[in-house]
């Protein structure tokens, strides 16, 4: 079978790579060609854009770029057109996928969607489209089967969240050799996760920085992201004294003792990897009070969605400045907090559904196309 997938950001490569592997497994003559990253190309097949060319973060920026994404969406029709794929999976990245979708349903191309656009968040009236243009939809968070089944009457399939299997099957880390290669100290580790984009990273770390000389006890990392090069983050830390590991986020999570993380999959991530964190977001201020109009969520992390109350601190937009992420980071190091966040963790990897993602959805992909 021919699949063509669309990823457009770098946590879609990540849930990509992992489905094309499962993919392999189910059909042992699995063509890919794709629109995704460096792990999905990998697993083989033909990479069509990187997702570096893709990425527009908020409302204000998407509309500069409005030239780029139609050109894009139209070269990806052409693409689909002259390959013929046998599916077209999306993943995420719905301003575009949903137009590709509806493109390819008229062609009666089937259309799988793996991780579902977040309507639940804010535009809701999607799902009149999706209803409409996807044939299969494959969801990761428990709370989206009851949104889309008892809600909106559309059965979608709840096969876990991908994390979990990214996570469970890394290697482990030599942690006194990762220290020696990068030249860390034995002091506690404050892990920087500031976003994958140019746009979120300005605004994210020249905030994160300024805290720093506050905790001398720590040493402070920027886990540098593989949308970006090691150059774009040179600037910043001539600021301070902080390292950087470019393109080894797991590994460094996996020794660190907190972090301070922008909103995005990547609160999860942290979550999941037991680091106590504090939440930050700050967009572009036409993109804020656009959002702010128009989505009506109590919170913006991940982790305080699926357990649908506070477990981690949230600053956002103008509440995120040095002082508070002083106190916040502050909280998040001492023992008592610690525990309770913890505990809290252990319930959020109990209620994500538990291993197999990959495999669950390559299974039905599989099955209904054959």
């Amino acid at each position: 079978m021919k699949y063509y997938i669309i990823a457009g950001e770098a946590s879609g490569d990540l849930h990509g790579s992992n489905l094309m592997k499962a993919l392999k497994h189910e059909d042992e003559n699995a063509q890919f060609r794709f629109w995704g990253g460096d792990l999905m190309k990998k697993r083989g097949g033909e990479l069509v854009k990187h997702y570096r060319q893709l990425a527009f973060m908020g409302f204000a920026e998407v509309i500069m770029n409005l030239r780029t994404i139609f050109r894009n969406i139209k070269t990806c029709k052409a693409d689909i057109e002259k390959w013929q794929p046998d599916v077209i999976i999306f993943i995420d990245y719905p301003g575009f996928n949903m137009r590709i979708a509806e493109w390819a349903k008229e062609r009666k191309i089937p259309t799988h969607y793996y991780i579902s656009p977040q309507i639940w968040a804010w535009k809701e009236n999607r799902i009149k489209k999706i209803k409409r243009d996807i044939d299969e939809m494959y969801v990761i968070l428990p709370f989206e089967k009851d949104f889309y089944e008892k809600k909106h009457n559309f059965p979608v399939h709840f096969v876990g969240h991908p994390l979990l299997d990214a996570i469970a099957n890394r290697p482990l880390v030599n942690i006194k050799k990762f220290k020696k290669d990068h030249h860390l100290n034995d002091k506690p580790i404050v892990v920087l996760l500031p976003g994958s984009r140019k746009q979120e990273i300005e605004k994210m770390l020249e905030v994160m920085l300024k805290i720093i000389p506050e905790f001398p006890d720590y040493q402070f990392v920027i886990a540098g992201a593989p949308s970006q090069d090691l150059e774009f983050y040179q600037g910043f830390m001539k600021k301070t004294e902080v390292g950087i590991i470019m393109d080894q986020t797991y590994d460094l999570l996996s020794i660190s003792y907190a972090a301070l993380v922008t909103s995005g999959t990547a609160t999860l991530e942290t979550a999941l990897f037991k680091v106590p964190e504090v939440v930050c977001y700050k967009g572009s201020f036409l993109s804020y009070q656009i959002a702010r109009r128009i989505i009506s969520l109590d919170f913006i992390s991940l982790v305080n969605l699926i357990m649908d109350r506070e477990v981690v601190k949230e600053l956002i937009q103008n509440e995120f400045n040095a002082k508070n992420l002083k106190i916040e980071l502050e909280k998040i190091l001492k023992p008592d907090v610690r525990k309770k966040i913890f505990n809290d963790y252990f319930l959020l990897e109990q209620k994500l559904g538990g291993n197999g993602a990959s495999k669950k959805t390559a299974q039905l992909i599989v099955e209904k196309i054959s």
